[in-house]
């Protein structure tokens, strides 16, 4: 079987993936270019063949120049992300279905988020109803929606998401107890953090007020937040104004693998009041529960990977006692025991949020199935 995997751009944070990927297929590579907002990956370490599509601007949507002179190649499989604002996606794979009926498409993608217009629903199930090979999407909820929309849920798989795990494992083993935080803000208090970029749609602000709520309540923790952006000097006045100054710590932007894996490994809690995405994976695999929203229709696939009391917590989308709440509740109730959590947030990245794991599903599915 010959594959071919059709990218909007290569992602560093996928290196793992499509390394893996390369290794177990056959398979070439053709990508879009960068965004210029997500760091990429070296294309080199790729043993495949790398084509490069030129993306054009439409009224309605987006069209990428070069991807369907990829039909007339001698690919058996195709794999792409699947974005219903790309036409040439939509042009792909009503091609395969008329013209080349041995080869198969896949999409992968987000599916159904649960907020769609009735427009929006309708162009929906036209385009997810066009791979003769099905879709492959990044989580449960997803699958479960489009489930109830209609779909064949035999040609519905989820592979979830990854970061560089084995990379992070290999930290992992390493990690021990520290006083990082004991030394830097001077007291045994639990310790919140998150790590990411400081943006407003990321609302950080609310994990400050959460943190002022809590200590009005006679709770104190610490709060650790770990990057750089447009939002931070507004969260540094704020919490300067609410007094927290002291208890806020602005770590500044860290690239490096094991600084993170240090800073997350002796944290308590992450906090991602904004949509959670791939944080939730870094902070579990090096053992850390995360708290976010629970307005799933408005949240990232990661969200997942929690589970209530075990892998973490969900407050109420934008309630500030809410999330005051859920994190008083977390520290007070079982899931105190550290590491026994350390040990779930373990057990749900390995076991479902791995390179392996996607590629298990895609061994099942293109490959035996």
């Amino acid at each position: 079987m010959k594959l071919c995997q059709i990218y909007n751009e290569a992602p560093h944070y996928r290196e793992s993936l499509f390394c893996a990927i390369d290794n177990c297929f056959d398979s070439d590579f053709a990508f879009g270019a960068s965004s210029g907002i997500i760091q990429q990956m070296d294309v080199s370490k790729l043993k495949g063949h790398i084509f490069y599509l030129k993306t054009n601007k439409l009224f309605v949507g987006y069209w990428q120049s070069g991807i369907l002179s990829l039909l007339k190649k001698d690919y058996d499989t195709f794999l792409m992300t699947a974005d219903a604002h790309n036409i040439s996606v939509w042009l792909f794979a009503i091609i395969i279905r008329l013209f080349y009926k041995r080869k198969r498409v896949f999409y992968w993608s987000h599916g159904w988020y649960g907020k769609e217009t009735k427009v929006e629903k309708l162009l929906k199930k036209v385009f997810f109803r066009l791979p003769n090979g099905g879709t492959f999407l990044y989580g449960n909820y997803a699958r479960d929606l489009m489930i109830k929309e209609g779909f064949n849920p035999d040609k519905l798989f989820v592979i979830h998401n990854s970061l560089a795990y084995e990379k992070q494992l290999a930290i992992r083993e390493s990690l021990h107890q520290e006083s990082i935080y004991q030394d830097h803000f001077g007291n045994n208090d639990s310790n919140l953090f998150f790590v990411g970029r400081l943006t407003k749609v990321k609302k950080l602000d609310m994990a400050i007020k959460a943190l002022a709520k809590c200590k009005d309540d006679g709770y104190h923790y610490n709060l650790t937040l770990i990057g750089d952006g447009e939002a931070k000097e507004e969260l540094i006045k704020l919490s300067e104004e609410l007094g927290m100054a002291d208890r806020v710590w602005f770590y500044g932007a860290c690239y490096d693998e094991v600084e993170l894996g240090r800073m997350i490994y002796n944290a308590d809690l992450c906090v991602s009041p904004g949509n959670v995405g791939l944080t939730a994976m870094h902070s579990m695999v090096f053992g850390t529960p995360v708290v976010t929203h629970n307005d799933y229709p408005h949240q990232m696939p990661e969200f997942e990977a929690i589970h209530e009391g075990v892998t973490g917590s969900f407050y109420k989308y934008g309630n500030v006692d809410s999330l005051a709440n859920s994190i008083v509740k977390w520290f007070a109730g079982s899931q105190c025991q550290r590491e026994e959590v350390r040990q779930a947030c373990y057990h749900e990245i390995d076991t479902q949020w791995t390179p392996q794991f996607q590629i298990d599903v895609l061994k099942k599915v293109i490959a035996y199935g």
